[in-house]
């Protein structure tokens, strides 16, 4: 048996051990992207932060995630997506210990920024060597199953590990965390990892690099500020003019390069790009929510940060018993009408939650409400990764994914700016006019607008009288905020449950025999479709695998 069998053989044999590793490693990324949330009310008092400085404590991580993707997975197709984790893994635990280090908001959001930046290491290069070492469809269909079926679970194990944590310590243990976490999912891949690279994989793209932070950055940027200088005003409409021009440009240089670092003819494939708009639009609801419920739970009902945590814990539970059955579904009866109704349910769970109100029982309206919402991310989240996974060669498995990470942070990013903005602009108006109308002095009625916990701090040094009134405007003015964030999230997964059902084809194409694709690529002379052409790659031959502790050279 050759060295490249026996390596492939080893690999084959511990694929299950691999995907435990590369689990983790998801688990550790996505936590932190909820384990935050749960704390934002302790944070808004200890550091005195704004709602925009906790949207941006939330965005400032998945900002920089979202725009640095795409390098990163390209990085790890080029130098090897092992080596990109391990790197990704270390510079995580760094940034973390810098986040628990801040002492003011600034702080803060530039170590979360920084932490975004790990993070793009690391998401992409788990889902790349996912595909790389489940080579059989139907084995890699259950393991992406497993792999989103984590990514479900850390929407609710971030809410309660933080609360536990904030129980015994101090905001800065969310972050403290990270650190012991890293030391096992190091230790672990250095034994069990096996290294892979895409051979053809071509130069790097430093315009292309930049062109699509910029693009996304300014994007998102535009969207959070927008309440502050007005939806309509030059500021937000240049920008959002400005983000469109660059990401334009950034799609029109792809098409260019020979060796591009997202090849964008990737779109025309309805299966593709309608699976990324599903993924999108489903974390843009999800992300969205979560940044109203975890504030709600705390400041609206009352608990603490452990018990709010705990309150999220039946959507772990939901998404972990539908996930296996989503890939289930997907293999008997197709990728459309799975994802469909899993946006068609998400949409349903947060019409559900736009009813709610300042003290409903909790074992109604919002177990409803995630249920559902849990349910139709399960149905959503697998399959249509698969689908995209699956439009992509194998050795562009490390692009493919960094759409598929991109697609999911770029949406959830976009959900907590456009949810939280609206929320802003509600709670600013209705709690202004709220306290107005109660005749509380007009400083006092301006401080409230800041943010919920401000509007209760204010309603606590007026007269005692009007305090009781006043916290019962400020709780109502943000459930009427959840109420509108809602709605926007239920329209936008309405949309995406319409375009799946349009677009989205039942399932895979079959590929063609080798000699027909020959056949037809010699007859079109097809740009970028020939064996060889670094644009496209070369099926297995691009994908190169060693078995851990030895990179491919």
């Amino acid at each position: 048996m050759s060295t490249a069998a026996a390596a492939g053989a080893g690999v084959h044999r511990r694929r299950w051990w691999i995907l435990s590793v590369l689990c983790l490693s998801v688990l550790l990324v996505v936590v932190d992207n909820t384990i935050v949330n749960v704390a934002l009310p302790t944070m808004s008092r200890r550091l005195s932060a704004s709602t925009q400085d906790l949207q941006w404590i939330v965005d400032a991580y998945t900002l920089v995630f979202a725009g640095l993707l795409l390098v990163g997975g390209n990085l790890g197709d080029r130098i090897g997506r092992r080596r990109i984790l391990q790197a990704g893994l270390v510079l995580f635990a760094l940034t973390s210990v810098g986040s628990a280090l801040s002492r003011t908001t600034g702080e803060l959001i530039a170590g979360r920024a920084a932490m975004g930046a790990a993070a793009a290491l690391i998401y992409p290069a788990t889902l790349a060597l996912l595909t790389s070492t489940f080579t059989s469809a139907r084995e890699r269909a259950t393991a992406i199953g497993v792999w989103s079926a984590v990514s479900g679970l850390a929407v609710a194990i971030g809410p309660v590990s933080g609360g536990l944590l904030l129980r015994h310590f101090s905001w800065s243990s969310v972050f403290w965390v990270n650190v012991p976490v890293v030391v096992i999912a190091l230790a672990a891949g250095a034994w069990l990892l096996p290294e892979s690279r895409d051979s053809r994989a071509g130069r790097f793209d430093p315009l292309g690099a930049v062109l699509s932070v910029a693009g996304t950055g300014l994007l998102v940027w535009t969207v959070i500020e927008a309440p502050a200088h007005g939806w309509v005003s030059p500021a937000t409409l240049g920008g959002l003019a400005g983000s469109a021009a660059i990401l334009a440009g950034f799609a029109f240089w792809q098409i260019r390069r020979p060796d591009p670092m997202l090849d964008v003819r990737l779109f025309a494939d309805a299966r593709f790009s309608a699976a990324s708009g599903a993924i999108a639009l489903a974390f843009f609801g999800l992300f969205g929510f979560i940044f109203l419920i975890t504030q709600y739970f705390q400041v609206v009902r009352g608990y603490d940060p452990l018990k709010a945590g705990v309150a999220t814990l039946p959507f772990a539970v939901v998404t972990g018993a539908m996930s296996p059955a989503a890939i289930a579904a997907m293999k008997r009866i197709g990728t459309k009408i799975v994802v469909a109704g899993g946006l068609a349910c998400m949409s349903a769970g947060f019409v559900v939650a736009a009813s709610i109100g300042v003290e409903p029982a909790y074992w109604g309206k919002i177990i409803a409400s995630m249920t559902l919402l849990a349910a139709g991310l399960a149905l959503t989240s697998g399959p249509a990764t698969d689908a995209i996974m699956g439009a992509v060669l194998p050795g562009k498995a490390g692009a493919g994914s960094a759409v598929n990470d991109t697609t999911r942070e770029l949406g959830g990013t976009l959900g907590v700016a456009v949810v939280g903005s609206v929320l802003a602009s509600v709670y600013s108006t209705h709690v202004l006019r709220s306290l107005t109308n109660l005749g509380a002095p007009a400083a006092a009625a301006a401080a409230a607008q800041k943010s919920v916990v401000a509007g209760l701090t204010a309603a606590a040094h007026l007269p005692p009288a009007l305090q009781s009134a006043a916290a019962q405007a400020a709780r109502q003015a943000f459930v009427d905020g959840l109420s509108a964030g809602s709605l926007v999230a239920a329209a936008a997964t309405a949309a995406a449950a319409a375009a799946a059902v349009i677009f989205l084809p039942a399932r895979a194409r079959q590929p063609r025999p080798a000699g027909a694709t020959a056949l037809v690529l010699a007859r079109t002379g097809g740009p970028g479709q020939a064996a060889g052409d670094p644009r496209r790659g070369a099926g297995p031959a691009t994908q190169e695998i060693s078995p851990p502790g030895r990179a491919a050279l």
